[in-house]
């Protein structure tokens, strides 16, 4: 028979105490420790008990595909890779209000498989009333549960047994085991390994909603994210339509690929072609705008790169960013000054990624020059140009990758001309669109106005 007993583990550190102490002496943090359940075998257990797992070479492993759930989003799908795993555990974090309710919510009305729906923050009516706005209720077998205690749910759920649970949120949960108020450390790493356990033994699939803290990060041990299978990231900003759900970890697939959903009042709509939705089609020609090739993942798309130069009023010019890294966007300024002979130092510069998207391709840095040349010189660029590659410190024009489907997808969308390095490897087969090859930063300026 197992053994319990308490110790006091530190909420900053993790540190553990045989009791309890104002001060954490590893962190030297105050009010810090809370109290947990530790259990510890019995003396008459073997230190080592026998195990049928053998040593193997890896050449003998099979390798079984995991079957998967296909779900009705094909946005999440491409994101989990394939499907939702059975028996796997998923933590979906993001902003308060930014859609991670709404989006699981959808998915247990629209699945043809039996879900247990289990919400600690809102009531069954509440729930039924945001179903009612999201859509017509489809799946006949969609259960609420409220309930925060975790005995409860895990005897519901093995009582009903379902294909697909839901639990929003797992900081709101709480165990009886542990003494501490929900959210706290103790409480979230009990109840998660409550909740991995139930997963794998039942082969039941299972969705966490996760907290975030002002930092951006999910609210809780950081153990968390180490014991689920995939951690899911849902953001955006509030102000716009367009959420980005990003996968931060994956244990059965890609983390590099994304899905794009947009925010109507019936809920989330998904994008299939976000370069048509986030190009804007204008009447004239306007200085300062480019048009970027990114990629996400193996899906290209494009978007539109702002920029505004204006002499700095108050002295010290500015440097303001919206989507883009600001400290690669005072590396790109210091690269026309210094290469090109670009005279930006006492300029204020402001750059914006329209649509409230934020990425980190380097191939953005093209389009991004292109943007601020323009809007220094106040001409505007043709709206049949687009642009695709990273500039080095140098002033160098560096090769990009996947350039093949960023041509591609250009094509697509009817863009005549498209500026790459010339130092990618490009295949000999012709294409439907004029391929500008630069190599320098200072080429690249005569080649765009002239």
């Amino acid at each position: 028979m197992a053994k319990l007993k308490t110790a006091y583990f530190c909420q900053n550190c993790g540190s553990q105490y045989p009791q309890w102490t104002g001060q954490c002496k590893n962190c030297l943090e105050w009010n810090t420790l809370v109290e947990e359940v530790v259990e510890k075998t019995s003396s008459k257990t073997p230190p080592f008990s026998k195990s049928k797992q053998h040593v193997i070479n890896i050449i003998e492993v099979e390798a079984i595909e995991e079957p998967r759930i296909k779900t009705p989003s094909d946005e999440l799908n491409r994101v989990l890779g394939g499907g939702i795993v059975l028996g796997s555990v998923t933590l979906i974090g993001g902003e308060p209000g930014i859609g991670k309710s709404t989006l699981l919510l959808q998915l247990a009305l629209k699945m043809k498989k039996k879900i247990f729906y289990v919400s600690g923050e809102e009531s069954a009516s509440q729930i039924k009333m945001r179903a009612d706005r999201l859509a017509e209720i489809k799946n006949p077998n969609c259960f609420l549960y409220t309930e925060t205690s975790l005995e409860k749910i895990l005897h519901e759920a093995k009582k009903l047994e379902p294909d697909f649970v839901i639990i929003d949120s797992i900081q709101t949960l709480q165990s009886q085991l542990i003494e501490s108020s929900p959210g706290t450390v103790s409480q979230i790493r009990e109840c998660s390994n409550e909740i991995i356990k139930y997963a794998k033994e039942n082969n039941v699939p299972v969705f966490l909603v996760g907290h975030i803290t002002k930092d951006g990060q999910i609210a809780g041990p950081k153990v968390l994210e180490h014991m689920v299978d995939v951690v899911l990231n849902f953001d955006g900003d509030r102000n716009h339509l367009f959420r980005l759900l990003r996968a931060n970890k994956n244990r059965f697939g890609s983390t590099a690929e994304i899905g794009i959903y947009e925010m109507v009042s019936q809920g989330l709509k998904e994008i299939k072609n976000p370069s048509e939705i986030l190009i804007t089609k204008k009447s004239e020609e306007l200085s300062g705008n480019s048009v970027a090739v990114t990629l996400e993942g193996n899906r290209p798309m494009l978007l539109e790169i702002q920029a505004l130069v204006s002499t700095a009023v108050y002295g010290t010019p500015q440097r303001s960013c919206t989507g883009f890294d600001s400290k690669r966007l005072n590396m790109l300024l210091a690269v026309l000054e210094k290469r090109a002979g670009f005279q930006l130092g006492a300029k204020d510069v402001f750059l914006n990624i329209t649509g409230g998207i934020k990425t980190d391709d380097p191939a953005l840095d093209l389009a991004v020059v292109a943007s601020i040349l323009s809007s220094n010189e106040d001409i505007a660029i043709s709206e049949h140009f687009c642009f695709a590659g990273e500039i080095g410190l140098s002033g160098e024009i560096r090769p990009i990758a996947q350039a093949e489907q960023r041509i591609t997808e250009a094509e697509k969308l009817g863009y005549e001309t498209i500026f790459i390095s010339n130092l990618n490897k490009l295949p000999k087969k012709k294409f439907g669109i004029k391929i500008e090859e630069v190599s320098k930063v200072e080429d690249f300026h005569e080649r765009l106005f002239n």
